[in-house]
């Protein structure tokens, strides 16, 4: 890692660019907020959860033993905009008529199956806040142990002018104390409340609530903020690397997150680098369902959407977002998307042309500055890991390329390794993009069908205990570069 340029992060705390500095280097902990899974995943998940896989495969890319963890939100996000309001996911189980369980496994299945088609990696754990009440009440109690909780008619709340009292609250948004009282509306339940800048901790719940355990206070179920803090601090420790997640989650969740952990263990700013990515627009308009302008993944893929000319693949997608810094808003319009379209072909063809480049040069040619355009990868990520600039790079080695195709260029064996290593390295394994089929993807389709049928054969092996024929299919799979992976969900499939 020393061998590196230095990388700096925007720390959303402090707004500062600062050197990335591990607390034990060469491990490296970091929490990203997760979907709450009661709907299909948007295009804006998809960008928050990119952003972060560009971050975990940076750090895995130098060299750093990261260990990612991405939560699962199953419980205690309410339909109000406070302390109010009906669990999302119990209000969907009511409306489709299924269990609470159901719509979870549903719309976490579906995540998934997202994350995948736009080759985003599985975290190192991915918790869910229902896996953790018991530790949610304990924290809770900590909570009020420490003075910064109060139980009212069953419910936990957190005392944000007490702990303002010995903490700073606000220091991530940039909000005060009292501009925030002067912006608080009366809601349902606040009478409950000391003051109405205090957030749940603890919610008892009503005789309707689907979701709901038994604690010292009620039978009910915890705040929203409080199972990040847990699950964060339960796998990363007390103080940890990076905390990320949307812009949209700075206030209030974030902020409650720190004020939680610092009431709990008496330590202030525990996370050592906050950071947000920025929202996406269309047409220069923000993207939201109320302006139909709401793309679905799939839609996007389909091109089945008014304002789309025509469907376009998940890596064209995920190299056009690359395009934006994560910090930045984004701009959605067809001809953004089709010139994304256009500069992925260029970076293929160079990369499938790279194998069949002559090595002319008996020995090191200095024309050919592989060693600079290495150095500049390396600043543009190093520089709160910038892909836009990464990019522009990676077209200048495309240059490179054609003129050694060319014949305009010569390079030695070395050198031409040494490029490989330099494109391969940041086009497959940083930036994460993959080789693609025409722009339709039928043939990925069918690709990805038959090895859906293949793991699921494999199942119903297991299921019989015929292990042969399930060994048998998972080795395989093996060979094609298909790696099999079992969990208490069922099985999935990676390509190596």
């Amino acid at each position: 890692m020393s061998d590196h340029s230095p990388l700096y992060i925007q720390n959303s705390l402090t707004r500062e660019k600062e050197l990335f500095t591990p607390l034990n280097a060469p491990y490296v902990g970091m929490y990203v907020c997760g979907p709450t899974v009661y709907s299909n995943v948007h295009l804006g998940n998809v960008r928050t959860f990119l952003t972060f896989d560009i971050v975990y495969r940076y750090l895995s890319f130098l060299g750093y033993q990261v260990r990612y963890v991405r939560n699962i939100t199953d419980v205690g996000h309410l339909t109000g905009d406070s302390d109010d309001g009906e669990d999302k996911i119990g209000k969907k189980a009511r409306l489709e008529n299924l269990e609470p369980m159901e719509i979870v496994q549903k719309y976490t299945n579906d995540f998934h199956d997202v994350m995948r088609i736009f080759n985003i990696k599985s975290p190192s754990i991915e918790p869910s806040a229902t896996g953790h009440i018991v530790e949610q009440i304990e924290m809770v109690k900590q909570i009020i142990t420490r003075g910064y909780g109060y139980e009212s008619n069953g419910s936990v709340y957190f005392n944000v002018r007490k702990f303002n009292e010995d903490f700073p609250y606000g220091q991530l948004s940039g909000r005060k104390i009292d501009d925030l009282l002067s912006n608080t509306r009366v809601l349902d339940g606040q009478d409950e409340k000391n003051d109405p800048l205090d957030f749940a901790l603890w919610k008892k719940a009503d005789a309707s609530h689907l979701m709901k355990w038994p604690s010292p206070w009620s039978e009910g179920f915890p705040g929203w903020h409080l199972e990040c803090s847990v699950m964060s601090t339960k796998y990363l420790g007390n103080s940890f690397d990076i905390h990320g997640g949307g812009m949209d989650l700075k206030f209030p969740h974030h902020e409650c997150e720190i004020a939680q952990n610092a009431g709990a263990t008496g330590e202030c700013n525990s996370v050592g680098y906050w950071m947000h990515g920025n929202m996406l627009t269309v047409n220069g308009r923000k993207m939201a369902k109320s302006e139909g302008n709401g793309f679905t993944p799939d839609e996007l893929i389909t091109g089945n959407h008014k304002l789309l000319e025509r469907g376009y693949t998940a890596m064209t997608v995920r190299f056009f977002m690359l395009q934006g810094h994560y910090a930045s808003t984004l701009d959605f319009s067809n001809d953004a998307l089709q010139a994304a379209e256009k500069g992925l072909g260029r970076l293929i063809k160079a990369v499938q042309a790279l194998k069949d480049l002559a090595a002319t040069a008996s020995e090191h040619n200095p024309d050919a500055n592989i060693d600079e355009l290495a150095k500049r990868c390396e600043t543009a990520m190093g520089d709160d890991f910038n892909t836009p600039i990464l990019i522009s790079v990676l077209f200048d080695a495309v240059k490179l390329i054609n003129n050694i195709h060319d014949g305009r260029v010569a390079i030695s064996a070395n050198q031409k390794d040494a490029l490989q290593n330099l494109v391969h390295g940041y086009f497959f394994e940083v930036l994460g993009l993959q080789l693609e089929d025409d722009a339709s993807g039928d043939s990925t389709d069918e690709a990805e069908s038959l090895l859906d049928l293949l793991v699921q054969l494999r199942s119903d092996a297991k299921s019989n205990q015929d292990w042969t024929t399930a060994d048998s299919i998972r080795q395989a799979l093996s060979d094609l570069g298909v790696t099999i992976k079992d969990g208490k969900d069922g099985s999935t499939w990676n390509r190596d």
